[in-house]
């Protein structure tokens, strides 16, 4: 049997062509409409355009400043290396990676695979941090993609990760080298920053534990880093009359009591406009206004020990042997059968 591994990510276009980046904005607030309440299908369709359009010409001009976006080069990386690692388990495996809000979608990663007679599927997200409009939402995609094209092909998905020890460590020791290579040390006025993405309040009010989660991994990172004065900020973007989670990173910056800050942007496993402009340019250039000296850490999206981990998580599924012996357990922020997770309380 052949199984094959869809690797799903958010997405975003590689330059920023007016047409692109607006469908891909109207695709995004499309599918979170309902954090503005009930409404009907062409009511939301006309929000949706309409906020695309106001938010299109300051995402143009991310995509310039930065001179493209990487997201899709390093998605692309990241399925290579997982099948390079699989293979070399022994194992007979192909992978894809499908994107929610721009090509290749993920409806053609499922078509891909189909095409290629793959026996059995699994989803696995991206997204070190399970949320309800990321990780929840792409594997939802991923049965509605299947549904989409007709095809009945045994599923197994996986949410929440972020507990895994080498990703863990894959992160811890990408901070103590950056600092290493940049001779810095944390305390003595410099400061432990970890930006997280926001997400609306409204999914934290409907039970979402994604705030628990990204608190809970920056916590156990700046423990191993002997960082107790760490900082957490959230990049939220308010383009919404909604609540968002906080303090924003901005905030964080505003008040921080340092000489200098090192920004590890904890939620990403690509380098993408979140990174190249939010924190390269625009955070930077407010921290410096303050005086600050300003490190960001590069993203370890092609480290051996993330690959290692994602092949460990997939590993049970592929091998066709029981999850949990992996420390895997049915999910609760997605109660499907067959969605497994790091995160879900289990008996002893």
């Amino acid at each position: 049997m052949t199984s094959g591994i869809v690797l799903l990510n958010f997405g975003e276009p590689s330059e920023g062509r007016r047409e692109d980046v607006l469908d891909y904005l109207e695709r995004i607030f499309m599918a979170n409409m309902s954090i503005e309440g009930e409404t009907t299908e062409e009511a939301a369709r006309k929000r949706a355009q309409e906020l695309a359009k106001r938010r299109a010409p300051g995402l143009m001009a991310e995509y310039d400043d930065i001179g493209g976006s990487p997201l899709i080069d390093h998605a692309t990386t990241q399925a290579t290396l997982l099948d390079e690692e699989l293979s070399r388990r022994g194992y007979d495996v192909e992978t894809y990676h499908g994107m929610q809000y721009t090509d290749p979608f993920i409806t053609d990663a499922v078509e891909a695979a189909r095409e290629d007679g793959v026996d059995h599927l699994i989803g696995l997200p991206i997204y070190p941090l399970c949320g309800p409009s990321t990780t929840v939402q792409s594997l939802d995609e991923l049965d509605e993609a299947l549904d989409e094209v007709g095809w009945d092909v045994p599923v197994d998905g996986l949410t929440g990760w972020h507990k895994h020890p080498a990703y863990t460590r894959a992160r811890i020791d990408n901070i103590r080298r950056y600092l290493d290579e940049h001779d810095l040390s944390l305390g003595n006025g410099t400061r432990l920053v970890f930006s997280a993405h926001g997400t609306p309040q409204y999914y934290l009010d409907e039970g979402s534990r994604y705030e628990q989660y990204t608190e809970e991994f920056c916590g156990v990172v700046a423990t191993a880093l002997d960082a107790p004065d760490y900082e957490l900020g959230y990049q939220n973007h308010e383009n919404r009359d909604v609540e968002w989670t906080e303090p924003d990173v901005e905030a964080v910056i505003e008040t921080v009591d340092a000489d200098r800050v090192v920004v590890e942007p904890v939620s990403f496993m690509h380098e993408q406009s979140e990174t190249l402009s939010e924190l390269d340019i625009e955070l930077r250039e407010e921290a410096e206004e303050r005086g600050l000296d300003f490190h960001r850490v590069p993203i370890p999206y092609d480290d051996e020990r993330f690959v290692g981990a994602l092949a460990d998580l997939v590993e049970p599924f592929v091998a066709g042997y029981d999850p949990e012996y992996a420390g895997l357990h049915q999910c609760e922020c997605r109660d499907e059968p067959g969605t497994m997770c790091l995160n879900a309380p289990h008996e002893a």
